[in-house]
């Protein structure tokens, strides 16, 4: 059996190349926090991701389009076939992708937190006094941010990124992003999931505009329970949160390599991910797991 062509390796994910119009992207077990791989993935957590991004495609089809083709092993080239890739890989389309970051805030936290505590600005754009951490913006607010091939993205203004994708690109990303993510909010928001913030990539195929890469995962969003939400605190997260909390409280200076990650924070890490998709999207995970042919007692416990 021929293998795959491995055309990109990230933090998380592989992408392989299936012909000249068509990738497969295989998200791994692997986790990062700080910008660093940790050495001890998360059992299930590729899947979870791969679930949700299939899941959220479906779901925002007649609002944004993605460029997922399918979910369906039976689509997949022979080559594909690695059980160790069973319920992790997606068939999508190859994208000519935005040179940014499509960033949607619903509320301020995180790196735009701290610029309006430091400045009174949100991308260097100004904002009303008085906002407490955590707190609801009063509409959701397009904030990119460059990709960075090494380091940390840095956050922009609007204006940059026209000057980085032109004035009609960057117009199209912003609407199709703060639609994407104003509808999904609304909807999370009725299951009691807050989606604090989300990150999209962007770009086109056969000169559409679509959403790439994952879509609305515990990677790519901020999700807090709406019962532990306060403005003024940071509420938990239904994401790697306990990843970044024990490791910064060992003092680790944030260079690899990393600490170690204890069982029961890889536990609780896991737990997370498995509630997120299981809150929003209303099925049990195991539906996911025996659709993509792989038996529930075979599953990561």
């Amino acid at each position: 059996m021929n293998e795959l062509e491995l055309v990109h390796r990230g933090k998380v994910r592989e992408m392989y190349s299936v012909d000249d119009e068509h990738l497969l992207m295989v998200a791994s077990d692997r986790i990062s926090a700080f910008d660093v791989v940790f050495e001890a993935p998360v059992p299930d957590k590729g899947r979870v991701l791969t679930a949700m991004t299939a899941w959220w495609s479906a779901w925002l089809s007649d609002l944004a389009p993605t460029h997922v083709v399918s979910a369906d092993p039976a689509d997949f080239p022979a080559a594909a076939h690695h059980s160790d890739w069973a319920g992790r890989a997606l068939l999508v389309r190859r994208a000519h992708m935005l040179p940014i970051e499509c960033i949607v805030r619903g509320y301020i936290t995180g790196s735009a937190w701290k610029e309006y505590r430091d400045h009174g600005t949100m991308h260097d754009e100004p904002l009303p006094a008085g906002l407490l951490e955590s707190q609801q913006l009063p509409e959701p607010v397009f904030t990119p941010s460059t990709k960075a091939t090494d380091g940390h993205d840095v956050n922009v203004s609007f204006a940059a990124a026209v000057e980085l994708v032109g004035a009609e690109a960057a117009q199209a990303a912003r609407r199709m992003s703060v639609e994407a993510y104003s509808a999904a909010a609304a909807y999370a928001a009725e299951r009691g999931i807050i989606i604090a913030d989300t990150k999209f990539e962007l770009g086109y195929v056969d000169g559409e505009l679509v959403i790439a890469d994952e879509l609305l995962t515990p990677d790519s969003s901020r999700f807090w329970p709406r019962e532990h939400w306060q403005p003024g605190t940071s509420p938990p997260s239904l994401d790697k949160q306990p990843v970044r909390d024990a490791t910064e409280a060992t003092g680790w200076n944030k260079q690899p390599p990393p600490p170690p990650l204890s069982d029961t924070v890889v536990d609780a890490t896991r737990a997370r991910y498995l509630e997120a998709y299981e809150t929003l999207t209303g099925e049990p995970f195991n539906r996911w797991l025996m659709s993509s042919g792989i038996p529930t007692s075979a599953a990561s416990t």
